[in-house]
């Protein structure tokens, strides 16, 4: 082996246990100077032999790779997000629906809530493979190249091990200062938030833009580590931080709601004092296996919560009420502000929901109001200042026409609606929603994209997204679109024709068909013929339809104008069907299964395989159940079961129901 090259293989060797010593164990080994002198050692060799250069070389740290855009990655297993508390009620329910489970004396571990960004990495043979955002929770975006110039994360692990890891990107509170500090002497606008600038940074298409912005991760979360041998969350984080991660020592394993307690009192005296920002206490039942019998809802993991901080309040003054319509013709009074500071958010537009909300607090322009804003939540005029008063306030009065067409507009239940269906500010919103992540997930169409298209008369009606290529000449005209762009943008909208029904039918904007009901449907129909015949009482007696969402639907369809837009989405090559799995497994059909207890296999894949061959899993026992799906340990269902003789069935009996190969080994 060359000299050079055994001296860059030891440099790189170096180097990398410095970066784990400095920024993992924050106990470095070496000055800061030595560790320089390294550098530029390694960095005049791997100039002189760039092709010696290791692929884990921490001279990669710097960037400067430019992506042309950002890949789709599916993750394994769903991120999920958290459910929130807000109060010591909340906490203690949550503990007391654990408990239910045949729970005795719950671990909990506690740990703080960062305002930064999910991520997950994967590793083969200990290298990092890929990184990933959460996206929408299925699919995230590749952003590999900006991940590898945080410091804090291991592009070689410990041990040679394939693994993936989720956590939580940040930026520092020195960090934004420092960086506000250098754009206020170049006259450049300053960031509002950490939050903020760490989500923009990750997703800068030239690499060497995140290395500048010095970015920070915390990792929480190892998805299997019964593959690990690992056998509670706890031991998890210890685990993860062996193997070369930075983990938060903050974290605490607790006893109970009292535990739990303490600890929020505690992390909320410190907030202000630690160096990054944090929005609350993530709270993790600590035991693998009760976390596996408890599972999760479509959204979130049960046996997890977010206690939420109380939000910051601030007052400020009500300069004007101002009216927008949605997408579904609703026109919703907002109030302008005086600018105000807001948990490191510039405030100046707040909702006021509807009139009733309005009257019920006397809120009226030129009032002192007092502005709330929790987390990500939309800001909120919470409550006026009525001492504050002049005599000079505005009392409010609804307008009686659409602000934007000039419609009259008509009250239902506490709102009022523009029924103009040619209205632009319904249209604009429409195509909005219809382009967004939970709906055909365009990506690159943004809500000012929209608008601009729209304005320009490129989109005017849904199906224009999918006749846009037309205008590719005119677009790349315009100022920011250019050639490589316009051609993502044609990219992204025929790859929306591919997807599944169900988020079509969320995607049209059918009022109270939000992306869980259009699955239910889109499952129970398969195409969208099927369901445009359904009858209204078909619709009705679908479990979780009901009469108002299957009055709406009915309704849709009914629409002559809505069935000429759905024709043309056809000819245009839009799928109509849904491509998930669905099994006709008369032993499933129409029933009903609880599951209760510890079994072999995931929980959420025995639920999926149930509902794809056309049963439905829900959470207590009734005389309406078909059946018991018993495992280990089971609660206080099963006594109930065998109490209302409900027929039980073991792991074998439901894997042979369901005809499931792959899970009966």
């Amino acid at each position: 082996m060359n000299n050079h090259l055994e001296r860059m293989q030891e440099l790189v060797k170096l180097l990398n246990q410095y970066n784990y010593e400095y920024y993992t164990l924050d106990n470095p080994s070496v000055s800061d100077s030595e560790y320089d002198r390294l550098m530029q050692e390694l960095i005049r060799l791997e100039t002189m032999y760039p092709d010696n250069v290791d692929k884990n070389s921490p001279t990669k740290r710097v960037g400067g790779k430019i992506n042309e855009s950002f890949q789709k990655i599916t993750h394994q297993l769903p991120m999920l997000s958290l459910s929130n508390v807000f109060t010591e009620a909340d906490i203690l329910n949550f503990d007391q629906r654990i408990r239910k489970e045949n729970i005795v004396n719950p671990k909990y571990v506690c740990e703080l809530k960062i305002d930064g960004l999910s991520v997950s990495l994967k590793y083969e043979h200990g290298e990092l493979l890929y990184a990933a955002t959460r996206g929408d929770g299925v699919v995230g975006e590749d952003i590999t190249d900006n991940v590898k110039t945080i410091k804090t994360i291991p592009l070689k692990l410990k041990q040679d091990i394939d693994i993936e890891v989720r956590g939580e990107i940040y930026i520092s509170k020195k960090t934004l200062q420092k960086i506000n500090e250098k754009r206020l002497k170049e006259c450049l606008p300053l960031f509002k938030n950490a939050r903020n600038l760490a989500s923009g940074s990750i997703r800068q298409l030239d690499s060497s833009i995140a290395a500048k912005r010095n970015l920070d991760a915390f990792i929480y979360h190892l998805p299997n580590p019964l593959d690990y041998g690992i056998k509670s969350h706890f031991e998890a984080l210890k685990f993860m931080k062996d193997l070369g991660f930075v983990t938060n020592p903050n974290n605490r394993l607790v006893d109970g709601v009292k535990g739990i307690l303490d600890y929020i009192l505690e992390k909320t005296k410190a907030r202000d004092s630690l160096e990054y920002d944090i929005d609350g206490v993530v709270i993790k039942l600590d035991n693998i296996f009760d976390q596996m019998k408890l599972g999760s809802t479509v959204k979130y993991p049960k046996w997890a919560t977010a206690y939420k901080f109380p939000p910051e309040e601030v007052i400020t003054k009500l300069k004007d009420i101002i009216f927008t319509v949605g997408r579904t013709g609703i026109v919703t009074p907002n109030a302008i502000l005086e600018p105000v500071n807001v948990m490191g958010s510039t405030i100046s537009k707040a909702t006021l929901h509807n009139e009733e909300y309005i009257l019920e607090k006397d809120i009226r322009i030129g009032d002192h109001v007092v502005i709330i804003k929790a987390g990500d939540v939309i800001p909120r005029v919470d409550s006026v200042k009525y001492e504050m008063r002049t005599g000079e306030e505005i009392p409010f009065k609804m307008i009686e026409n659409c602000p934007i067409c000039g419609f009259k507009l008509v009250k239902q239940d506490s709102f009022y609606y523009c029924k103009n269906v040619t209205c632009d500010a319904k249209h604009i919103e429409g195509l909005i929603h219809f382009a967004s992540k939970g709906a055909m997930n365009i990506n690159g169409f943004g809500e000012r994209i929209i608008e601009d298209m729209y304005n320009l008369g490129f989109i005017k009606t849904i199906p224009d997204f999918y006749r846009l290529d037309k205008y590719k000449n005119e677009l790349m005209l315009l100022e920011g679109y250019g050639e490589k762009s316009v051609e993502n943008l044609l990219l992204e909208i025929e790859e929306s024709k591919k997807n599944s029904l169900e988020r079509l039918l969320f995607a049209l904007g059918i009022r109270h068909v939000g992306l869980k009901t259009a699955t239910i449907l889109a499952r129970k129909f398969l195409n969208i013929d099927n369901l445009m015949k359904a009858s209204l009482e078909e619709l009705s007696d679908i479990p979780d339809i009901g009469d108002i969402i299957a009055k709406s639907v009915k309704d849709y369809f009914a629409n002559l104008n809505n069935l000429a837009l759905i024709q043309e989405l056809k000819n245009l090559n839009v799928n109509m069907t849904y491509l998930g799995k669905v099994v006709d497994n008369e032993k499933i059909k129409n029933k009903s299964f609880v599951i209760t207890g510890t079994l072999n296999i995931k929980r959420d894949d025995l639920k999926d395989k149930i509902i794809t061959n056309g049963g439905k899993v829900i959470e207590s026992v009734s005389r309406k159940t078909d059946y018991l799906i018993l495992g280990e340990n089971p609660g206080s269902k099963y006594e109930k079961a065998k109490n209302l003789n409900i027929p039980i069935l073991n792991e074998k009996e439901i894997l042979e129901m369901l005809n499931v190969e792959e899970f009966k080994n």
